[in-house]
């Protein structure tokens, strides 16, 4: 059984509120090395505090941050505020008189809302000459990718084999008698993997397919839950006393099984189904506040994210896949973690426009 304040990120966790300068105390994972740092170059913002304003998934090595302060000289206050979507809603309500100077966790599902509410200040970093072309969603750069991670089935490998039943292969697994009440889905209108899978579903189907495809889900006795925790924690077999063997998580949710582990197994007890069409990818994006009194500060610390150092430890703190293409993934991750190699696609202006009315004819389905 796994940690559940880490795995697979959607776990609220309690955060640090300020990280003070020289504080290296490794949160949760082995203190790693720091060398000496000069005295930093003094700037304009050298001395100030930035709040950093995140989701409540947001989570980094206590070490990482207290390395930016040594070499910046600036102090980072971490400020949660709730989901994604609430933690937005919040800086644009806030945005004449703005409750952070930076802002991580807008995610494609949310991209076209940030952008067009005019709360993010442009900002090219230099740093993103090692990131994809792909992740780079915003041309004027406002928002800039931080991390990436699928959004996948994941099924239980030893119901499987103990049952002779073949792994699903792809979403038209589901809906086969095979596979009646087998399945554990999220909520897309109270849980970010639910919306990520309810687009999956859209994005495969098309917009004329994808109810259909639900109804027949629904008469194949799939199971409706409001969040992650209760979907993983509460009804996937190979996490809990459940009996359901599929479960909607991330595909690096069985690096995050072995990693958990007390005595990590050679192969992970979980697996995630990448098949095309199958996944939904979630990006995650930083951005600089407008009307920030520390641009300087700000453009630092987003330039110190999308560097290697932080990059590198984000995927044993939030189970995501780093930006950066220079970042070195843990071995946990090389052996366990899974990419889709063709996620579904649903453009961030689609899903802006469509996703009240997307869900509403969800719910009609499912739940009426």
């Amino acid at each position: 059984m796994i940690n559940r304040i880490a795995v697979s990120r959607l776990t609220r966790v309690t955060l640090v509120v300020s990280v003070l300068l020289g504080t290296l105390v490794a949160g949760g994972a082995a203190d790693i090395p720091v060398a000496a740092a000069a005295p930093p170059s003094p700037t304009p913002d050298t001395g100030a505090t930035l709040t950093l304003m995140s989701h409540d998934s947001f989570n980094a090595s206590e070490d990482v941050l207290a390395e930016f302060e040594s070499r910046t000289g600036i102090r980072v206050q971490l400020l949660p505020a709730g989901d994604t979507g609430a933690a937005l809603n919040q800086s644009i309500l806030a945005r004449n008189n703005p409750l952070a100077d930076v802002f991580f966790g807008v995610d494609n599902t949310f991209l076209s809302r940030g952008l067009k509410a005019g709360i993010f200040e442009p900002y090219r970093s230099p740093k993103l000459a090692n990131i994809p072309e792909a992740l780079q969603l915003d041309p004027e750069h406002r928002l800039l990718p931080v991390d990436y991670g699928d959004v996948c089935l994941n099924y239980d490998r030893a119901w499987f084999a103990e049952k002779g039943v073949p792994p699903p292969d792809g979403l038209e697994a589901l809906i086969k008698p095979a596979y009646g009440g087998l399945t554990v889905v999220e909520n897309p209108a109270t849980s970010s993997p639910g919306l990520a899978f309810l687009l999956a579903t859209i994005g495969h189907f098309g917009e004329d397919g994808y109810l259909d495809y639900w109804q027949a889900l629904r008469d194949n006795d799939v199971l409706i839950v409001d969040g992650w925790e209760e979907a993983y924690w509460g009804q996937f077999s190979a996490a809990s006393d459940g009996n359901r063997p599929i479960v909607v998580s991330y595909a690096s949710s069985p690096a995050a099984e072995v990693y958990f582990a007390e005595t990590p197994p050679a192969e992970a007890p979980t697996a995630a189904v990448t098949t095309p069409g199958s996944c939904f990818r979630q990006i995650e994006f930083v951005g600089i506040l407008a009307n920030t009194p520390h641009r300087d500060a700000a453009e630092q610390l987003i330039d110190f994210m999308l560097d290697v150092r932080f990059q590198e430890d984000i995927p044993l703190q939030m189970f995501m896949f780093p930006a950066n293409q220079l970042a070195t993934l843990p071995d946990v991750f090389v052996k366990h973690a899974h990419v889709a190699e063709e996620p579904a696609v649903v453009a961030p202006e689609a899903i802006e426009a469509n996703r009240e009315a997307w869900i509403e004819a969800w719910t009609e389905v499912m739940l009426r």
